[in-house]
């Protein structure tokens, strides 16, 4: 069983890797025996793992078809960002952050800050944001938002290709690290929410010119 699990995560990480590289995208459907070919795991862990994905929400069961990433829509986003600009102020607000982790925060800020391309940027935008909330006390918190995350990142990756609004995201977070650093943690959630509200208002207003 203890293999299985190992075979299991396995498969969900080499999945999740291809997400966060945009390389897997709305409505293609995950072939169990290619995959299995591709990673030379059998298809029970795999089962398993997308198993676990379609219950984040990440991949949808549809008959006859096996697993397929789900169709985008301007009402999941909304009630997607809303939560995790919730979760994440929250996650914020139950963080110590020690000298050496604002250190670490500012390294990665300014290394999204110093990318040249879209994807490139979201990438090093991912890696900040997990860092941002990993030492949150309330570990289940930080599982249920990563869950989350996982999905909206389809969105991220479909609706942020406007390399100035990505900037415009960058000196909001920037702002996030500054007040952090001032020990002004209040100040740091209002920022953070506010940088989420315009991720969605960015979103909703590009998924509308997209369907007409």
């Amino acid at each position: 069983m203890g293999k299985r699990h190992v075979l299991r995560d396995s498969i969900k990480e080499h999945l999740l890797f291809q997400i966060q590289k945009g390389e897997l995208q709305v409505g293609k459907t995950i072939n169990l025996a290619a995959l299995s070919r591709a990673t030379g795991i059998s298809v029970t862990p795999i089962r398993e793992a997308l198993s676990q994905l379609e219950h984040a929400q990440v991949l949808q069961a549809v008959p006859n078809r096996g697993f397929v990433v789900a169709k985008l829509s301007k009402t999941e986003v909304k009630n997607l960002i809303e939560i995790v600009a919730q979760l994440e102020v929250m996650a914020v607000e139950q963080s110590e952050f020690k000298p050496e982790e604002m250190e670490v925060l500012a390294k990665l800020h300014s290394e999204m800050e110093a990318t040249t391309t879209i994807s490139e940027g979201l990438r090093a935008r991912f890696n900040f944001h997990n860092h941002l909330v990993q030492h949150c006390t309330n570990k289940v918190l930080l599982q249920i938002l990563k869950d989350l995350k996982l999905r909206l990142h389809f969105y991220e990756y479909d609706f942020i290709q406007d390399f100035e609004f990505f900037k415009k995201l960058n000196t909001q977070t920037r702002s996030v690290v500054e007040a952090i650093q001032q020990d002004n943690v209040p100040t740091a959630a209002l920022i953070l929410r506010m940088h989420w509200m315009s991720i969605l208002e960015h979103i909703e207003a590009q998924i509308h010119v997209k369907n007409g």
